[in-house]
């Protein structure tokens, strides 16, 4: 009799195990559809909805990973943005200066010498907005982020040197290339630091970063935007696509030659030619020839402001493309959220509700056995 009670009472107990097992399960899985969301756990409770479900997630992650990357180019063409406009502005400032000096009555020496400071001052501006960071990279060194770009050094009486630094895609050198700018009698001239630094400042000026944010085709890379703009295509004017176009044309030599020239009567390359003047002036140089020569750096001046003036603006457009590409992907964004809801997601009126009917199904399977337990225990010492 008491081995019978007890084979009874082992087997009601394994199937009362297993009855609060499976109550336990629904609590849970009743538990994770409410704070979850989802309608499914798994393919096999619903594999249509449950696939479509996936490829929407798989839409929403994409969409989602494109407004970061958005957020994160918006910051750098902000930045870009505002380093033109202030290399330009300082252009600007500095060509009042010019023509305020050119007048025979405020070129004596003392004027010359607090021109000549303000010209340094404004050049090392130029300067050290072309170093401009966004968070830890340097939005002007093209496809290097990591290497101070741009270095300004000035010999009195002498020349004025911009340093450019940069590490090509593909190796762990930093190239150094210098452009130096001197007076030869009343001319500027511009050289290169050693020859071919401007080959490489050329290849430089060629680094793209074009990215997939939804606009163009990701198929034909050129039709995506390109988020690179070198520090050196700022000083000359020219884009990623001009230089490109112009290496791979009929006359790659004329590009170089434009290349050339820009640089020479850049932001940076104007106002060294006016130090260079101011020194030649306060180092008795002839008034006239002072006059002339600052006379036509007001004309250049003006070319060169043109150009930064297009720079510019085309930093401008890509961000506006970038705020409606934005806007456009938060719309897409709202829609598939609501479309997702509507394959997987779960009602949370009736998740919740099913998880309290489960929670009450657990605590009455807990409260019958804790009566089968009492009663088994003495079942077993009889």
């Amino acid at each position: 009799m008491r081995v019978t009670n007890r084979v009874t009472n082992t087997a009601m107990n394994r199937k009362y195990t297993t009855g609060v097992n499976d109550v336990h399960g629904r609590l849970n899985k009743a538990m994770n559809r409410v704070s979850s969301g989802k309608a499914y756990e798994n393919a096999a409770e619903n594999p249509l909805a449950y696939y479509q479900g996936k490829k929407l997630d798989n839409q929403y992650q994409d969409v989602e990973s494109k407004l970061e990357l958005i957020s994160d180019l918006e910051k750098r063409l902000e930045e870009q943005e505002g380093g033109a406009y202030a290399i330009q502005n300082q252009l600007a400032e500095a060509q009042k200066k010019v023509v305020y000096i050119t007048s025979d009555s405020n070129n004596g020496e003392h004027t010359v010498a607090t021109v000549r400071e303000d010209f340094v001052q404004r050049a090392q501006f130029m300067v050290n907005e072309l170093n401009s960071q966004y968070r830890d990279y340097y939005v002007f060194g093209g496809c290097d982020v990591t290497t101070t770009p741009f270095e300004l050094s000035i010999e009195t009486n002498q020349s004025v040197t911009l340093t450019y630094n940069h590490t090509f895609p593909g190796t762990t050198t930093v190239e150094t290339m210098k452009l130096t700018w001197t007076l030869n009698g009343d001319k500027l001239e511009m050289n290169e630091g050693t020859a071919g630094d401007l080959d490489k400042i050329i290849n430089a000026m060629q680094e793209q970063g074009r990215v997939d944010i939804g606009y163009g085709l990701i198929s034909d890379r050129n039709t995506l935007m390109d988020t690179y703009t070198g520090g050196m295509n700022v000083l000359a004017g020219l884009s990623s696509d001009a230089v490109v176009a112009g290496m791979k044309g009929a006359n790659p030599a004329d590009m170089k030659q434009k290349v050339f020239d820009q640089l020479k009567e850049s932001p940076i390359g104007l106002l060294a030619e006016g130090i260079l003047r101011c020194d030649d002036r306060m180092n008795g140089g002839d008034a006239g020839t002072f006059s002339n020569g600052m006379n036509a750096l007001i004309n250049t001046m003006s070319d060169t402001h043109t150009r930064i003036g297009i720079v510019y603006s085309d930093l401008g457009n890509k961000y506006s493309l970038l705020e409606d590409m934005e806007s456009k992907l938060k719309k897409q964004h709202q829609s598939l959220e609501a479309q997702y809801k509507d394959k997987l997601g779960a009602d949370p009126y009736e998740a919740i509700m099913d998880m309290f009917s489960e929670q009450y199904s657990y605590s009455a399977c807990l409260q019958l056995g804790s009566r089968m337990m009492q009663s088994s225990l003495f079942d077993f010492i009889r």
